[in-house]
């Protein structure tokens, strides 16, 4: 794979395959069919494994073209699907239906070139022109963004597909193959032939898993695809299984109705690690938790005074909460940006200071607190926002807690509905200008404002090729979040996850930066381990 002229590596692979002579190179095609030939001869897919699920599952997640800038839709997408490139045990932009991939010269544009052989669940193959149709049907996180700096998509021919850029664009590839769905691939026909719902109500992908049933409020069923191109899966069935207390879904996992148990906090986590034969998986993802202030741009709102937002911040005890919720294994970073994202800039450690919270609250006007209506959250993470709440009720920020399911919170969030104290997150795959794109600058998903100085700092950042100005440019970019309050930051989350007795490999950790177990054709269960 080339992904830059600039690859040090790329003249020296081309001059070593010129050296090779033409027994070498039948040898190698030898070794190539006998590895081909023990692949076919592995033994089928068996048994079953079900994944307790922390959220409701929403069929808008079974389809790449709606993916809203968060990692939920991917823990079903790594499943059913796959793209062009993607985050792997190998690194973060790893080729899968794309083999390789060139940029020009001149940074105008990218060519694939399709592994051969691909096919979807329904036996179609996977062609350029489905790849073309995936990007011109994609409308999730982002999708602006890219259709405005790519000029066009075209398929020289089945195998190859070139995207024309209309500048150099230094984070193309971290775009379409880290930060949305616009490169995870569906089947054109199929799609055109059922529809856009009945797409969503019976998807077709390329992944390691097909689309079996899907019982709205229970569970998802998904079966291997034997013809997965990078390997066949070892377990026959994958369920996701819905249930959204964790108690139930601890008690599950102990009596061997679950095998795997996401998200398991507190003194429930205290409890599964206690119990024998369970074990617990610590996975840091890329997905800071925050105080967002939608309001923060009306003049008449309490939360345009910066102070304020301030104060919230000062009135968070992060420690004590780390340790009551996540056994102390999340990330006090201080900033709404992943530590492990490209440009990263470390902002001062975050401080906890009620008395400082309740003396700026005094000086904005507010010496007696005020009621600050609802604070909006995940459902899944209503727990943080009750320690939170007691935190800032503790100063005098009076708020009702308004837990959503997931699906409606980020419908919510991304249409703009969310007023007061918005909890939000995202494990969204990328680098620090696609997070920013997002939840920071006019016109992001999530930014219900913005500041032109930033927008300003963004748009120079997004055509910088020298990666030494660039840098500078979103380092100062992230001083501007946090020295203008736009987000209290809690955490870098550590997603606390249980493991079953029957579990050889989970998946947890496999690749950077994901916090489910994935990828999934490479769970095993230990009488296969």
């Amino acid at each position: 794979m080339r992904p830059s002229r600039r690859d040090p590596d790329d003249a020296n692979s081309r001059t070593a395959t010129a050296r090779m002579t033409r027994r070498e190179i039948l040898s190698l095609a030898a070794l190539g069919a006998l590895a081909a030939g023990t692949n076919s001869a592995k033994a089928a897919p068996e048994g079953s494994i079900t994944i307790g699920s922390h959220v409701s599952l929403a069929p808008i997640w079974f389809d790449p073209a709606e993916t809203l800038g968060i990692i939920t839709p991917f823990m079903l997408m790594y499943a059913m699907h796959d793209a062009m490139a993607k985050a792997m045990p190998e690194g973060p932009i790893t080729p899968c239906l794309a083999e390789s991939w060139t940029m020009a010269p001149d940074g105008m544009s990218y060519t694939f070139v399709l592994r051969p052989g691909i096919k979807f669940h329904n036996g179609e193959p996977v062609s350029a022109e489905d790849v073309k149709f995936s990007f011109e049907r994609y409308h999730g996180a982002s999708h602006q963004l890219m259709k405005d700096r790519v000029a066009t998509v075209e398929t020289p021919d089945a195998m190859h597909v070139r995207f024309s850029l209309k500048a150099p664009w230094p984070d193309f590839l971290t775009f379409y193959a880290g930060a949305s769905g616009a490169g995870w691939i569906v089947p054109k026909k199929y799609v055109e032939q059922v529809g856009e719902a009945g797409f969503k109500k019976s998807p077709i992908g390329a992944g390691p898993y097909k689309f079996v049933s899907f019982t709205p409020g229970l569970e998802l069923v998904c079966e291997a695809f034997e013809g997965y191109w990078r390997k066949v899966p070892t377990i026959k069935r994958l369920v996701f299984r819905v249930v959204p207390d964790e108690a139930t879904r601890l008690a599950a996992l102990q009596r061997g109705e679950i095998d795997i148990a996401f998200s398991i906090r507190g003194e429930l986590a205290d409890e599964l690690k206690r119990t024998p034969d369970l074990s617990i998986k610590a996975a840091i993802g890329s997905a800071p938790f925050w105080l967002y202030f939608p309001e923060q741009w009306d003049h008449n709102s309490p939360w345009h005074d910066r102070r304020v937002r301030q104060a919230v911040s000062l009135a968070l005890d992060r420690p004590t909460m780390n340790e009551a919720l996540t056994l102390g294994h999340s990330q006090l970073t201080g900033s709404v940006f992943p530590e492990n994202f490209d440009f990263y800039w470390q902002p001062p450690p975050p401080q906890y200071d009620p008395a400082r919270a309740k003396s700026l609250l005094a000086e904005a006007g507010f010496p007696n607190g005020f009621d600050a209506g609802d604070y909006n959250c995940d459902a899944s993470y209503a727990n943080i926002g009750e320690v939170a709440l007691t935190n800032l009720r503790d100063v005098g920020v009076r708020v009702r807690l308004r837990p959503l399911e997931r699906a409606a919170f980020f419908s919510a969030y991304s249409e703009k509905k969310l007023k007061n104290i918005v909890q939000g997150a995202s494990g969204a795959f990328g680098n620090v200008a696609t997070r920013a794109e997002a939840f920071v600058v006019k016109g992001g998903t999530y930014a219900y404002g913005s500041y032109p100085d930033i927008d300003a700092l963004f748009a120079e950042q997004a055509t910088e090729m020298d990666r030494t100005k660039r840098t500078a440019l979103l380092h100062r970019l992230q001083e501007l979040v946090h020295e203008r309050n736009i987000y209290a930051p809690i955490w870098q989350n550590a997603l606390l996850s249980g493991v079953g007795r029957r579990v050889g490999q989970s998946g947890f950790g496999l690749i950077k930066g994901f916090p489910y177990a994935a990828p999934y054709e490479d769970l095993t269960l230990k009488d296969r381990a």
